[in-house]
């Protein structure tokens, strides 16, 4: 691994975002942080801002802070995701957890499409989105049908979609293998077949440019403590297009969605915009830890972290089969195409499981997924060439053992 240290080296001398990594808690007991496609690192702003939220504003303002600026939050930074999904003012709120969003959206798309029965999920995704798809299905009397991944990581949608189809819920890109599914073209295929595209963002956002009103995405859903490091269960964003918004009824509607938050009426009357995607109290710690996390990831531009992600998971493909041809056990998952991956790199290996626990004994923090996938979350922000490379020679360490 001699030759890829020195690239390594030369890869960081050349890389326009090397400097944000020192904007970031860098642990000093982790040789290598491979795990940012699960929870990003801690950014210095945002623990300053949060202390001083803490002190000044709950210590300070007590009960005050909602006229000053709180009750605003969700929609603020919901508008202030634009600039990272394309997403026009007015269309995106951030306030509940990833779960409770994709329920939200996929209520509210099947309403959009009464008279279809059929709901469509990927066999092969996250849990939640199959577990929420299959109680919203019992809900509305849906029957769900399940699109297969083909060999080559495409989705068969063909064989799923028609004149039944109400609602199809994907991911951007798959949780377990990496694969970038195309946004622009999915949605059109959804759409000539009259049903309603909701989109799961929670491995792309951030790291994979995307422009949801261009492409004429209905909903979509992102988490925000991965690659935005907003922290750990910081609440979601939740997206819907303008021209759904005047008819979108969502199962949830709370007081904070009311189109007059303290007129506390008898009857519910939604907000005109995406305020009515809302439900109850939101998390302002929460949000202001999202603010400060999308804040960086658009001042760093998501173009330059797309092309850093780019060069971080073509290095770490190099690498792997160099570990492959000096006979280590891994078999790669993810495309080679560096334009059909996000921004990790998984590979099968036997007991994927105790590979990882042998990886954090050596200071290396990778993840993995049941049976035998062992997955490399690499953040453009935060993950450096010289510390992916570290991490790269512990697991040769690993499996040689």
């Amino acid at each position: 691994m001699t030759d890829f240290r020195e690239r390594a080296v030369a890869l960081d001398v050349a890389d326009p975002l090397a400097l944000w990594r020192h904007q970031f808690v860098i642990e000093p007991d982790v040789v290598a942080y491979l795990d940012g496609n699960s929870l990003g690192r801690l950014p210095l702003r945002t623990r300053e801002r949060l202390t001083a939220f803490i002190r000044d504003e709950w210590g300070g303002r007590l009960i005050r802070g909602w006229s000053q600026g709180w009750a605003d939050l969700p929609t603020q930074v919901g508008d202030e995701f634009g600039e990272l999904v394309g997403a026009a003012p007015g269309q995106g709120v951030v306030g509940d957890s990833t779960t409770i969003c994709i329920a939200k959206a996929l209520h509210a798309a099947a309403d959009l499409r009464p008279g279809r029965d059929e709901l469509v999920v990927s066999a092969d995704d996250f849990p939640t989105d199959r577990y929420i798809a299959e109680a919203v299905a019992r809900e509305k009397s849906l029957t769900v049908r399940h699109v297969e991944t083909t060999v080559d990581g495409t989705l068969d949608l063909e064989a799923v979609l028609g004149e039944r189809t109400a609602v199809v819920l994907l991911s951007h890109v798959d949780y377990r293998t990496g694969t970038l599914q195309d946004l622009t073209a999915v949605t059109r295929q959804v759409h000539d077949a009259g049903a309603v595209m909701v989109w799961d963002l929670c491995h792309s956002l951030g790291v994979v440019p995307m422009d949801l009103d261009a492409a004429g995405v209905d909903l979509a859903v992102g988490c925000t403590y991965k690659y935005l490091n907003a922290g750990p269960g910081a609440p979601a964003y939740l997206y819907a297009a303008a021209r759904h918004l005047p008819d979108l009824r969502q199962p949830l509607p709370g007081w904070w969605s009311a189109s007059d938050l303290f007129a506390m009426a008898d009857e519910y009357e939604p907000a005109n915009d995406a305020r009515r995607l809302l439900s109850g109290t939101p998390n302002v710690a929460g949000l202001l830890a999202v603010r400060e996390g999308v804040a960086i990831a658009a001042e760093a531009g998501i173009e330059a972290a797309r092309a850093k992600s780019t060069q971080l998971t073509s290095y770490c493909i190099d690498a792997l089969d160099e570990l492959v041809a000096d006979g280590a056990s891994l078999e790669l998952v993810t495309p080679r195409d560096a334009a059909r991956r996000g921004s990790q790199v998984t590979v099968r290996v036997p007991d994927a499981r105790g590979v990882t626990a042998d990886l954090i004994d050596g200071g290396v923090v990778p993840d993995f997924r049941e049976p035998d996938l062992l997955r490399l979350g690499l953040a453009p922000l935060t993950t450096s060439f010289a510390e992916l490379h570290e991490g790269l020679v512990v697991l040769q360490q690993v499996l040689r053992r």
